[in-house]
């Protein structure tokens, strides 16, 4: 555990990258933006996944795992540098800071499970590692709550996360460098290509899958983007004093789900599990759409718990159905990541057109629904 913890570090960082999504309802404040607008934020900091995931596996193969590690966290604190240091004069600014965002936790989640696995006694990674996902929850969850106690109990400004999280990632450097890494490797086992990457695009089961990761990480994000614009449309609630608690009791639900699912799943089938969180997510969304605040808190919290286990449980499920394939499937499932830079701006366009928050929150339910027919086509092939 003593050596594996440097990379812990690296994942409660990775988590800060979920800030974008309740960065939209402040910035929009902030610069006076449209919907469709403030969406945009989610796009610079999640295009990164599509643009960068297979070629830094690529160079990772080349450089080592530690060296990618150090680089995205190099990246992300630049990001973060950059409105601490010189505030937020223009809108730009502040989204290339999110862009630099997004690239470091896009190189930090090429490196950050396969160097689990370096770092971790035989027998260990996957403990170690569902261990991580539970750490990068709790720094996702920070998004939400650092502005409101800023904000409640200090006066500060929703903006004060950017040095706390920068001070947080330069730790988490200092403690990475000295870290001794003997990475792992089969004697037979051949690096993932570009070529052999696409390829597997051609099979229809894949392309379902990896769409399902699209659609779902689109729907995460502009679910947690647009609790607070909801909250603020719909029942007049203040973002940056009360509004986010609502994207915070969102990820809340996500911590405990992350952390519930990896004991359920000790007797639990994977698929038929798979099937139960999209229902579950699909009774949260609809619940939404009840005109009661406490309703709707209630509905954040169970769509939370809905969605903790969806992505785990489509990586999984497809790894483990085409095993000598991990490398290739593991750069397509990052890189189907990038669907939470297209779906929040579809769902802020589909809110200014109906004038109402609250109509945007079709969209990610009709993501979810797609996911809901890939788990039941899985369940189909089970039979």
């Amino acid at each position: 555990m003593k050596r594996a913890f440097p990379v812990f570090l690296a994942f409660l960082a990775m988590g800060f990258a979920d800030a974008a999504g309740p960065f939209v309802s402040l910035a929009r404040e902030q610069f006076q933006l449209s919907y469709f607008a403030a969406q945009w934020i989610t796009f610079s900091g999640f295009v990164m996944f599509g643009l960068l995931s297979i070629p830094v596996g690529l160079w990772q193969d080349r450089t080592g795992k530690k060296f990618i590690l150090l680089l995205g966290l190099c990246i992300m604190l630049a990001g973060l540098l950059i409105p601490a240091v010189f505030g937020f004069t223009t809108f730009p600014m502040f989204l290339l800071a999110v862009l630099l965002l997004g690239a470091g936790a896009t190189t930090l989640q090429v490196a950050g499970n396969p160097i689990m696995r370096d770092v971790s006694p035989p027998g260990l990674y996957s403990r170690n590692l569902s261990l991580a996902q539970f750490v990068k929850a709790i720094g996702s969850l920070s998004g939400p709550l650092l502005p409101v106690i800023a904000a409640r109990w200090f006066g500060a400004s929703w903006q004060v996360v950017f040095p706390i999280y920068s001070a947080a990632v330069a730790l988490t450097v200092l403690a990475v460098l000295p870290l001794k890494v003997e990475e792992r490797r089969a004697p037979d086992q051949r690096p993932a290509t570009l070529a052999s990457c696409l390829k597997l695009l051609g099979n229809g089961y894949v392309a379902l899958m990896v769409l399902a990761i699209f659609f779902y990480v689109g729907a995460e994000v502009s679910v947690s983007a647009g609790i607070p614009l909801y909250l603020k449309d719909r029942f007049g609630i203040d973002i940056a004093r009360t509004g986010l608690l609502g994207t915070g009791l969102f990820f809340l639900a996500l911590t405990i789900g992350r952390f519930s699912g990896g004991i359920l799943l000790n007797w639990m089938k994977p698929k038929s599990f798979f099937l139960i969180t999209c229902l579950i997510s699909i009774a949260g969304l609809l619940g939404i759409f009840f005109p009661s605040a406490a309703v709707s808190a209630a509905c954040f919290f169970l769509t939370g718990l809905g969605f903790a286990n969806i992505f785990p449980l489509v990586f999984s499920i497809t790894v483990d159905s085409m095993p000598a394939h991990a490398n290739a499937l593991s750069g397509l499932m990052v890189t189907a990541i990038v669907g939470a830079a297209f779906v929040p701006p579809l769902m802020g366009y589909v809110s200014d057109l109906a004038g109402s928050a609250q109509a945007g929150f079709l969209v990610p339910l009709a993501a979810i629904l797609y996911v809901t027919a890939a788990a039941l086509a899985n369940l189909r092939r089970a039979a």
